[in-house]
């Protein structure tokens, strides 16, 4: 019987053979590597994962028919998690080797990746190679200055380096979305700021881009009571707008945010 995806739960199905190799060769996966899939749906990407010899492999996947599917398709072959990916304590997905996979829920897939972005450092993992909507997946790559820069690019690109590896036509999937998508690639960064809590890069964030047509010196006097300071201290012209702004000035923002503000902000 052919399980009939939930449109609840953003389910699209990948079935493109060619995409799934091009997936699954990213991975560079061997004997010694754990592999995490979120979202599997119906397995077609698991089996190709299957097939490169993994250590381990864990399915996270949150569709409990789904779950069950899984676990008799792929017997004695993959651990299931039959849970929302979104309520995991990271803590409990520490495995050395990791490379995570993920063809993920339009719906979900920015939470899904910030609450990654955000874990302890002792959740490491070696790459991520998701699928995201092509939109999203523009906004997430997007350099400063360009229509598509936003609070997620600041976000992705503190801890990630990220290389968009292709575009995806709604024929690859399973029942076809209306919109396209986009395979991205991820590598931790061997060297960012640290902040206090990264809650507070969220917040700056937020606040510059709910003004970002208006000029910088708006969101900062939010921020900061002199601010001619900050903008002599980190070059910032306050007459340009908050896509002007470079994410390493918003992470030096955030710093001297913490500097002076011993607090978590939301």
């Amino acid at each position: 019987m052919r399980l009939k995806p939930k449109k609840s739960l953003g389910q699209n199905f990948l079935v493109d053979d060619n995409i799934i190799n091009i997936i699954t060769n990213l991975g560079n996966i061997n004997n010694n590597s754990t592999v995490l899939e979120i979202g599997p749906g119906t397995g077609n990407l698991t089996e190709k994962l299957i097939s490169k010899k993994p250590k381990r492999i864990i399915l996270i996947e949150k569709d409990k028919n789904l779950s069950e599917n899984l676990k008799k398709k792929f017997i004695g072959k993959v651990e299931v998690i039959n849970k929302d990916f979104l309520d995991l304590s990271m803590i409990d997905l520490k495995y050395k080797n990791l490379c995570i996979f993920g063809n993920l829920p339009y719906n979900v897939a920015s939470e899904i990746l910030i609450k990654i972005i955000k874990s302890n450092e002792s959740f490491y993992y070696e790459k991520l190679v998701f699928m995201f909507q092509k939109e999203v997946a523009e906004r997430i790559i997007a350099k400063q200055n360009t229509k598509n820069y936003s609070r997620i690019s600041i976000i992705s690109q503190w801890r990630l380096n990220i290389r968009k590896i292709k575009d995806i036509s709604p024929n690859c999937f399973y029942p076809k979305p209306k919109v396209h998508s986009s395979i991205l690639e991820f590598f931790p960064k061997a060297n960012y700021t640290k902040f206090k809590e990264i809650q507070n890069l969220e917040y700056i964030s937020k606040i510059f881009f709910r003004f970002r047509r208006k000029m910088i010196k708006k969101p900062l006097s939010i921020l900061f009571k002199d601010i001619n300071k900050i903008s002599e201290k980190f070059q910032i012209n306050l007459n340009d707008r908050p896509q002007k702004l470079s994410p390493e000035t918003y992470y030096k923002i955030c710093s001297e945010y913490e500097s002076q503000f011993n607090k978590v902000s939301t």
